[in-house]
């Protein structure tokens, strides 16, 4: 038992050195997951879209419309850049992106409300990003409803302050977020991001490392040293250093990165320590097989950083995973990402205990013994090569000496 000990440490060991005098892997390990976390945290600070550049193409040319756009440019969704004469003039300003939106007042505005008529406002904005939309929507949605209490209390007649109060809002209600309560975009996006940063650098990191080997020990995966006999040894040993490192990574963003930006953080170090350990393993497991197949250091920044962006939509996260296709749902439960990244949005954003997100740890445990069971295997089989390889060579040589002889 002791000299197993004594050969994974030097394993790990070896490892290690070798990851500090690789530039390559360094940065991918290192400088990776310390920068974009930084770099992401800083794009989305502003959580939400604001102020967007809006046209209004008035018709009416009323004191009714003027307010109706004095009450848009009021609210935070929206803001009234330019008053433009026709359509025309409107559209060329969004093909030119000027603004992103552009209301419409028809002619008959005002005289359609004096007559008790329903009338309409266009709305047109540009679907680029539903980012607009969303904003620009509940502008105009909440300056409708504003305008629509102060109409109904007018043609009410005069009353006390309380019924006029109740008059204009008959029922009242409360609209509370939960859990992103800025409704913002860095909230929403983040958390999962930071796991799949996690994910995605240890599997460019590792195959960089196996890349690097390949080139160096004439295409195996490591040494002919007799310490890598054993492929459990060598499993266990390699993984040492990068799940060391990835752990300190992880305490990293969840607690620098949470703070630095103001994302709420209503978990617990427990919980998440507890679901962040298998994550890390399975993620370490699935680099050590995929870089199995890998040939060149270049093959592995190619393949892994192509599929990151696939990884992060598949699992559920972006799209909820009850309108994804069967094929693709099925698909994402043998990436680690899909399980650590819901785990994380529930611990971090919603406090999840251990009892909430024990699906996704007990899944992520099963991906961990999978993964190392196969890449035990792989490593086992590339022994047995290697082995055949260097019989073959001795028999040659020493049939060239016999005959030499």
């Amino acid at each position: 038992m002791l000299q197993k000990f004594l050969r994974i440490v030097s394993i790990a060991g070896h490892e290690l050195y070798e990851i500090m005098h690789d530039q390559g892997v360094l940065t991918f390990i290192l400088f990776l997951p310390l920068a974009y976390p930084l770099v992401y945290g800083a794009i989305y600070h502003n959580e939400a879209m604001m102020d967007v550049p809006t046209a209004v193409v008035d018709d009416s040319q009323s004191k009714t419309a003027r307010d109706f756009a004095r009450r848009l440019d009021a609210t935070q969704g929206a803001k009234v850049i330019q008053f433009c004469t026709d359509m025309d003039e409107a559209e060329e300003l969004m093909r030119q992106m000027k603004v992103f939106a552009i209301v419409h007042i028809p002619e008959s505005f005002e005289r359609d409300i004096q007559r008790e008529r329903q009338t309409r406002v266009g709305l047109y904005i540009n679907m680029a990003s539903s980012l607009y939309y969303k904003s620009v929507v509940l502008a105009a949605n909440m300056t409708v409803l504003d305008m629509n209490k102060d109409i109904s209390l007018n043609y009410l007649g005069a009353g006390t302050k309380q019924q006029n109060r109740v008059s204009r809002q008959p029922v009242q209600y409360y609209y509370t977020p939960l859990y992103n309560t800025q409704s913002g975009f860095a909230t929403f996006i983040m958390p999962p991001v930071l796991m799949l940063i996690l994910q995605q650098t240890l599997l460019l990191g590792i195959g960089m490392s196996m890349g690097r080997a390949r080139e160096t020990y004439r295409r195996n995966l490591h040494t002919l040293h007799q310490l890598y006999q054993r492929p459990v040894e060598i499993i266990i040993g390699k993984s040492i250093p990068y799940f060391a490192l990835y752990l300190i990574m992880a305490v990293y963003m969840f607690t620098f990165i949470t703070r630095f930006f103001g994302l709420p953080a209503l978990g617990d170090y427990v919980t998440y320590l507890a679901v962040i350990v298998p994550y890390l393993l399975a993620c370490i497991f699935l680099g050590t097989v995929l870089s199995c197949l890998i040939y060149r250091r270049e093959d592995c920044i190619m393949i892994f950083v192509a599929l990151s962006v696939p990884m992060l939509f598949v699992s559920g996260v972006v799209w909820p995973a009850s309108h994804e296709p069967a094929f693709w749902r099925y698909v994402s439960y043998c990436i680690p990402s899909t399980f650590g990244m819901h785990a994380y949005v529930r611990i971090h954003s919603m406090g999840a205990s251990f009892a909430d997100v024990y699906p996704e740890f007990r899944a992520l445990w099963i991906q961990a013994i999978v993964y190392f069971a196969i890449a035990c295997l792989l490593y086992r089989w590339r022994l047995s090569l290697v082995k055949k390889k260097l019989i073959t060579l001795f028999e040659g040589d020493y049939e060239n000496e016999r005959l030499a002889i």
